[in-house]
């Protein structure tokens, strides 16, 4: 089993940095895809961001593309998403997922590990 859990929600302002962190213990691979998700209120959890195990490529849905950036630190067990340029419509549950396979991937079936999720509410 994997644990994940997030932290560094809140409410913050539009325009404004976020950074959000996602730690991992028990039977973690460093070989493990991890992914950001979140969930918008009335709507269905969508993907956000990943970054692969394999090589460590990161990938973004096109909405958060260049105001989002993923990151890993070096033993693999913690991820942070950051921005520099959160909007009203970024606001949503955020949550971290685990893929076992190395390649990476935007669905949130092939995710076997998922936190609890953390509120990110952005004002305008």
């Amino acid at each position: 089993q994997v644990q994940l859990v997030e932290s560094g929600g809140g409410l913050v302002q539009a325009g404004g940095p976020l950074t959000l962190s996602c730690a991992a213990s028990g039977r973690t691979s460093s070989s493990a895809t991890m992914g950001w998700f979140r969930q918008a209120p009335g709507k269905e959890r969508e993907f956000v961001a990943g970054i692969c195990g394999a090589l460590g490529r990161s990938y973004y849905v096109d909405s958060v593309k260049g105001r989002f950036t993923i990151s890993r630190d070096n033993a693999k067990t913690t991820v942070y998403p950051q921005t520099n340029s959160l909007k009203p419509e970024d606001t949503a549950v955020y949550y971290c997922a685990s893929d076992n396979s190395p390649f990476g991937s935007t669905s949130r079936g092939d995710y076997d590990y998922w936190g609890q999720g953390t509120q990110v509410t952005v004002s305008s």
